[in-house]
């Protein structure tokens, strides 16, 4: 579905994608549970692509044209990824000035998406997936290829190809004389606001196991399998998380005859169903509560059901980030994968040694050694996180330090900083929908209009006062979230200041900018004649609440 696409096109498109999925519905004699979620969801895909068409209509800010000059504030984004591309495209949108700065060229273009397997797809459905109002998805579960597309086409459409900066790693960000910033050096210019979008995954981890040497077979990491023959072989995956996912499914794309996954602890699983995984964000409280075991009793009955043994037995299903995955559990009960909750303790000529560990058993406790042979190894141990030690020293100060920021993007100490998507640890919900426009909409509301922009006293306060909100919560307050209770952060951060009310629909959904603009230039002439100069202070400076 193109932006270019008339209304009768959309429809036609629906219906003869409808018609398919009809055809591959479960036997609602033998899977009634699921023969009814599958109609619900296919009802909802065919609204869910009308709904695509008119959000781009409603929501998408207009590109500049070739000869817009856009203005200031200009904003420095840290980082080509979905992140970077969305809110740099956003900023554009309403006549912000960007330069993007990517450490990698332009095949890095969409961050993590650019690495992964060709066989890599998402596994939350696309509505949690709607990083700008112009995208559109063809599937609930677009593959890699899909959503390099939809990058492409964004960055594109709002002219960033002629303001990004490849093979430009940043090292530093400081300001001038006059508070603003400056990246790297002055050569790359000033700029009123930083979005660092760096993310959470960087380069590809390949811890060193006693052994590896010895190993004669083949040894790949969970990104690189693109182009590996796993047909007929047996392949051992290290690692029981996401990434794991990914080479499971890829093994079991190519054919592979048997498939280990060789995990220290379990994590949490839930179907890959967008009504369970929506009401599983709706958490508002963001944390474990004594309601938690209701999810967990009913996902332990009736998803996982005979396998209740790989379900976690040391932490709830709000405490750290699940797996979204319906067939990996259809996978084990097959034969064709097993599962193994172990120890690794090294590696012989064609096999992994490890210790099995029964449930309940901790990391390192007793079991017994066995010996697991394949064909190929796949690390699945994810990624390196990037550093933001790029950023001032005092973004750092504890105990406000990452992720204990304000909305946890805002150091404290800097209002003009939003590190969006790069400071989570866990939550449940997505990393690109809808908050990526919302955030960056809030830090174009700090540094146009002074008057919203919280001082240091008030951001810490907020930190603090999440934290005692989430004072019985087993993880850290901005360890875990949820994404309802993200969204209560922005209601929040909006309705406690009254001069923000005037930029909501704009904070929300990208509309109204010109009513709070006037607003702010004639409060600005008020304040000019009465002696207060917006540069003599910067725009890094907060004095509201």
């Amino acid at each position: 579905m193109s932006s270019q696409q008339t209304a009768p096109e959309v429809l036609h498109e629906v219906r003869s994608g409808l018609e398919s999925k009809i055809k591959n519905l479960d036997n609602p004699v033998r899977h009634p549970f699921l023969f009814i979620s599958e109609i619900i969801q296919w009802q909802f895909e065919w609204l869910f692509l009308v709904f695509q068409w008119f959000a781009d209509k409603l929501f998408s800010p207009t590109p500049p044209g070739p000869s817009t000059r856009l203005g200031r504030p200009k904003v420095a984004i840290i980082g080509a990824g979905i992140t970077g591309v969305t809110s740099a495209a956003h900023c554009i949108g309403h006549g912000f000035d960007v330069v993007i700065f990517e450490a990698g060229d332009e095949n890095s273009l969409g961050g993590i998406w650019s690495r992964v397997n060709n066989t890599s797809s998402l596994q939350i459905h696309s509505l949690m997936y709607r990083f700008h109002p112009s995208v559109k998805w063809q599937h609930g579960y677009p593959d890699r290829q899909q959503i390099i597309s939809q990058v492409r086409q964004l960055w594109e459409r709002y002219g960033l190809d002629t303001r990004t900066k490849f093979n430009t790693k940043v090292e530093k960000v400081y300001k001038d004389e006059r508070g603003r910033w400056i990246i790297n050096n002055p050569a790359n210019g000033r700029f009123e606001g930083v979005i660092a979008a760096v993310g959470t995954c960087g380069d590809p981890k390949m811890p060193r196991i006693d052994g590896m040497d010895k190993f004669k077979n083949p040894i790949y990491h969970s990104s690189h399998l693109t182009g590996v023959d796993a047909k007929g072989k047996s392949m051992i995956i290290i690692g029981g998380g996401a990434s794991a996912v990914e080479a499971l499914e890829y093994a079991s794309e190519e054919g592979a005859s048997k498939i280990y996954i060789l995990a220290r602890s379990e994590k949490w699983i839930i179907p890959r169903n967008w009504i369970i995984d929506v009401l599983f964000a709706l958490n508002i409280w963001g944390q474990e509560t004594v309601l938690s075991v209701i999810p967990e009793t009913l996902l332990k009955k009736f998803f996982y059901r005979d396998l209740e043994d790989l379900a976690p037995t040391d932490k709830g299903i709000f405490m750290d980030t699940p797996m979204v995955n319906s067939d990996v559990m259809d996978k084990i009960r097959s034969g064709r994968a097993e599962w193994i909750r172990c120890d690794i303790e090294g590696f012989t000529e064609n096999s992994v040694v490890v210790n099995k560990r029964e449930r309940g058993v901790p990391k390192g406790g007793p079991g017994q050694q066995v010996n697991i042979e394949g064909d190929m190894v796949v690390m699945a141990t994810g990624y390196k996180r990037p550093s933001l030690s790029f950023l001032p020293d005092d973004c750092f100060t504890e105990p406000y330090g990452p992720p204990n920021w304000y909305l946890q993007t805002f150091p404290p100490q800097h209002p003009s900083i939003s590190a969006i998507n790069c400071t989570y640890l866990s939550a449940i919900g997505t990393v690109g929908n809808w908050h990526i426009g919302i955030y960056t909409r809030i830090l174009l509301m700090f540094l146009v209009d002074p008057l919203t922009r919280p001082s240091t006293f008030w951001m810490e306060r907020w930190i603090d006062m999440t934290k005692l909100l989430k004072a019985t919560a087993p993880t850290g307050a901005f360890d875990f979230f949820t994404y309802l209770e993200l969204v209560w952060w922005f209601v929040f951060c909006v309705t406690i200041n009254p001069f923000r009310w005037k930029w909501v629909t704009f904070v929300f959904f990208g509309l109204g900018y010109a009513l709070p603009k006037h607003v702010v230039s004639a409060e600005d002439h008020i304040r000019n004649g009465m002696g207060f100069v917006e540069a003599d202070e910067g725009r890094d400076v907060g004095k509201s609440f």
